[in-house]
């Protein structure tokens, strides 16, 4: 009874284990710095909780990676993409209004407010903006999921990820926790390739 016992210990662990070990996997190769990725012609910055004054810390993070590969010359332009409703404290507004204080001429940037989850985000990239190659631009964490479902959605991604863990460590350890139930979903999302939540990938403003 209890090798049967462990056997299935053992089985249930390899399944819950089995899409995390798959995010690694997908993004073998392709997850750099700023220093060291390769030239894209865009930057897709994932959005974060937005503050009533500006970006949450994390958020910032990444929009100040996106600068940096700007600056660096290793992409091109920028497209920031989350949740744009006013329940979300305008998401895609906050970011685009960041990167140009920032010093990103505004007429780089591309916003799609609709980018409600990673795997809405990377289709709506490429099937409505037409981005066929990337820097995902994100967490660390979240970093492997963000890339390896953006090739499953059909960019030819690279990525740059914050390591935030010395400045925002109970935020990263909570992302990292995250990441192995969503992890699940993210495989799911590759196999079964859903629409995206909000149903448009014709009208750029909808």
């Amino acid at each position: 009874m209890g090798m049967w016992i462990a056997a299935v210990g053992a089985g249930a662990c390899a399944l819950g284990l089995g899409p995390f070990a798959w995010t690694y996997l997908a993004s073998t190769g392709r997850r750099g710095t700023v220093d060291t990725v390769p030239h894209r012609p865009v930057a897709v910055v994932l959005g974060a909780a937005a503050w009533s004054d500006g970006p949450s810390p994390l958020l910032a993070r990444r929009l100040d990676l996106a600068v940096r590969l700007v600056a660096a010359g290793k992409v091109d332009r920028v497209l920031v993409s989350g949740d744009n409703r006013e329940v979300s404290r305008r998401e895609t507004d906050t970011m685009t209004d960041y990167l140009v204080e920032q010093g990103v001429p505004a007429e780089l940037v591309t916003a799609d407010p609709h980018g409600y989850r990673t795997w809405d985000t990377c289709v709506r990239v490429r099937e409505l903006y037409g981005v066929d190659a990337a820097t995902m631009v994100t967490q660390s964490f979240h970093l492997p999921r963000t890339v390896s479902l953006a090739r499953a959605a059909g960019i030819d991604a690279v990525g740059v990820g914050d390591p935030s863990l010395g400045s925002r460590r109970r935020s990263t350890l909570i992302g990292y926790a995250r990441e192995l139930g969503a992890a699940a979903k993210a495989l799911r999302d590759a196999v079964l390739r859903p629409a995206p939540a909000n149903g448009e990938l014709t009208d750029k403003d909808a």
